[in-house]
């Protein structure tokens, strides 16, 4: 892929969660929304490194991974909206994506729950002797949960097909990483100590971010085992919700600032400008971005809430 459509598909994600943050207001969407802005170039980046066979799971904050995946935009506000046309149905809201069509597995809430699960369906690959090769999302603080070491150290045993990919936006809600994590340590060389080929990157630069995970994807796909890279961003807006919480004390609004000088799109805009890339080119993809959205949008509206009877399906039980 290259730079003009890593843009186009960091842009997309940047506009998707910008309109989600202001159609919350409507209070039509009644869950909680996790917004991953100013974090979008680990998502392209990495999911473009994936082939369509491939597979990718997320946690709370999955709506940049599931779209960088291919899910469907539709059936992920419908879902956020819990109409009957989202992804699951309109039962699980916005930590709940899935869209089995385009490999994107699941998403949960339960910080580092999904880890397992992706070497779980990497494992299930090697056996099957399948090329397809499974990339893990998750933030810094699920290195903090016992399940992510059980898991990566499986992975290592098993020399498996998956790929650890870790934003590091140094904050769990409000706790900043050095209350919880030690000072002499780097997150990614938790990784080093099972055993697993880990680096550390800029998660602002997109093509880095894809150049880091190819070699990673490719090494997992012709039996090479699992890579652990970590990526460091920021998240704009608030931990859980559609605005903005630099007034609050955890963190200050000069860091904010610091970072949104970074911003990945700008970045990368800059880049495509002045490899003579016409800026009337990059404003109409935003024009043709925002339509699919407004048309997104007013489906997800339209769209009934599902029915009762829907409660109790699909179980795996009666």
């Amino acid at each position: 892929m290259d730079l003009k459509q890593l843009y186009y598909e960091m842009l997309r994600i940047r506009r998707v969660e910008e309109s989600i943050a202001t159609l919350y207001a409507e209070q039509q969407m009644r869950c909680p929304v996790h917004l991953s802005i100013g974090q979008e170039a680990v998502a392209a980046g990495a999911a473009a490194a994936l082939k369509p066979g491939d597979q990718a799971m997320s946690g709370h904050r999955s709506h940049a991974h599931y779209l960088a995946k291919g899910g469907s935009l539709r059936a992920m506000l419908a879902e956020i909206y819990g109409k009957a046309t989202g992804c699951c149905g309109g039962k699980g809201g916005s930590m709940h994506l899935v869209d089995l069509a385009a490999g994107f597995m699941g998403a949960v809430p339960i910080v580092g729950s999904t880890i397992p699960i992706a070497v779980g369906l990497a494992f299930g690959a090697q056996l099957q002797g399948s090329s397809r090769v499974t990339l893990a999302f998750f933030g810094e603080g699920a290195t903090e949960e016992g399940v992510f070491h059980e898991s990566i150290n499986f992975a290592s045993l098993k020399k498996l097909p998956v790929v650890f990919v870790c934003e590091n936006n140094f904050y769990s809600v409000y706790s900043p990483l050095e209350v919880r994590q030690p000072r002499h340590r780097e997150v990614f060389q938790q990784a080093i100590g099972h055993g697993v080929e880990s680096h550390q990157a800029d998660g602002n630069e997109v093509a880095e971010v894809l150049r880091l995970t190819q070699a990673a994807v490719e090494k997992a796909r012709s039996g090479g085992g699992p890579t652990f890279i970590e990526f460091k961003t920021y998240r704009w807006r608030e931990h859980c919700g559609p605005g903005y919480d630099n007034d609050i004390g955890y963190r200050t609004p000069e860091e904010y600032e610091h970072w949104k000088a970074l911003c990945p799109l700008e970045r990368t805009r800059r880049q495509l400008l002045a490899a003579g890339t016409a800026a009337a080119e990059l404003d109409t993809m935003q024009a043709r971005i925002d339509l699919e959205i407004a048309e997104a949008a007013a489906f997800a509206k339209a769209s009934p809430f599902p029915t009762r009877e829907s409660a109790t399906q699909p179980l795996f039980a009666a």
